[in-house]
Parts: C-alpha cells; sequence; structure tokens
C-alpha cells in the first residue's frame, strides 16, 4: 500500500530517535527504547532488527547476560541524513498542520464542537494542541494504546475510546501511521460531522462516509 508523507515523516523520526538513542547509549533494553520512542514494543524491535539488517547498528553481548547497541560510520552518516531531512520537512509540516489544525477547530467551534478528543500521540497531535487555544477549543484528552503515561501536554491519555471518562464533542485524528484505519473506526462511532481530519493525512471521504486514500 501506498505509504503517505505522514507516514514517511513518522518513519524518519522514529528512525532518527533510534539511532540517536543507540548513539547517546540510552538503549538499556528494547521494551526502554519503545517507552523513549512513544511505539508498541514489536514496531521498536522491527525498526531495531531493520538497523542492524541495513548495517547502522551493531551490537555486542555486555556484562550480566545484557547487549550494548552502538552506530556503525553507516549510522553515523544515515543519522545526520535523517536529522537534516526531518528538520526540512518539520519546518513545512508545523506550517500546513498549524494552518489546517486552526481552520478544523475554527470550522468545529462554529458548529457548536468545543471539546475535542485527540486520536494518537504525534507531532500533529501537539501541533493540534497550540491551535486549540488559540482557537478557544478544549482538548477533552488523548487517545493511544502505545502511549504509557497519564498525560500528554497536560490532558488525560486513554488506551482505547470506551475508557475515556470525559465529555467531548468531537474527534480529531491526529495519528500519521494509522491514519485511515482510524479514520474509518472514528466515522463508524461518531459519524462523519463529528470527526476533524487534517488533509495532510491524505484520506479521502466517500460519500458514504467510508475513509479511503
Amino acid at each position: 500500500m501506498r505509504r503517505t508523507n505522514g507516514e514517511n515523516a513518522e518513519s524518519s523520526r522514529i528512525m532518527l530517535g533510534l539511532l540517536d538513542a543507540v548513539e547517546q547509549e540510552r538503549v538499556q533494553s528494547q521494551r526502554h527504547l519503545a517507552s523513549e520512542l512513544g511505539i508498541a514494543l514489536g514496531l521498536a524491535n522491527a525498526y531495531l532488527r531493520r538497523c542492524m539488517k541495513k548495517g547502522l547498528v551493531k551490537v555486542r553481548q555486555a556484562p550480566a547476560r545484557r547487549y550494548a547497541y552502538y552506530l556503525t560510520p553507516q549510522g553515523f552518516a544515515e543519522k545526520s541524513r535523517l536529522t537534516v531531512e526531518y528538520l526540512s520537512y518539520s519546518f513545512g509540516f508545523f506550517r500546513q498542520a498549524r494552518t489546517e489544525c486552526s481552520e478544523l477547530f475554527r470550522s468545529a467551534r462554529a458548529r457548536g464542537l468545543d471539546r475535542v478528543l485527540l486520536l494518537g500521540q504525534s507531532d500533529l497531535a501537539e501541533i493540534a494542541m497550540l491551535c486549540a487555544i488559540e482557537q478557544s477549543v478544549a482538548i477533552a484528552g488523548l487517545v493511544d494504546s502505545r502511549v504509557d503515561v497519564e498525560l500528554f501536554v497536560g490532558s488525560p491519555v486513554f488506551r482505547t475510546i470506551d475508557a475515556v471518562d470525559v465529555p467531548f464533542d468531537a474527534v480529531l485524528v491526529a495519528d500519521m501511521t494509522n491514519a485511515r484505519s482510524i479514520c474509518e473506526a472514528a466515522i463508524e462511532r461518531f459519524g462523519i460531522e463529528r470527526v476533524l481530519i487534517p488533509d495532510l493525512l491524505r484520506v479521502r471521504i466517500r460519500q458514504q462516509g467510508e475513509a479511503t486514500e
């Protein structure tokens, strides 16, 4: 399936975070790495295996049956490339995300939807938080099963929609890796009029309310 720009950016963010963690010797375990990157353990394991297969990261045995990961020269070069790429993308991404989130919140508030639940932790979710303040929209919380913290930028975090115990009027899709499936589930549950979808996620909505790319 074709990857969206958002998915490519999220993949680059994870790769850059992983390589940085290895360089700074912060990889105490794969579970610790997953928590630091804000992704599932299985996904962290997959990215680590990919880096090792590409020759970016190598591993050596350490005392107490532990393993120590370190960057190869190719790993250092890739980290530098990803840093430039990610920073370049981030400036453009921030401008586009801010514009789109502001417009979505402005439109939602005009329809009486002024308490919004975010679906997915990401850079987009953080930008949405800022835009919500500017548009006088309250963020009810954030839903993401991969996040193992209680608060996200001061708002409560829930692992599932069913666990949400605060009132909200609409949801904004902020997950950049599973946008299509989350949009479909949200539209089916809440109705298309209560689901806010930034254009940068590249998810299109058919007339019958089914999400497509």
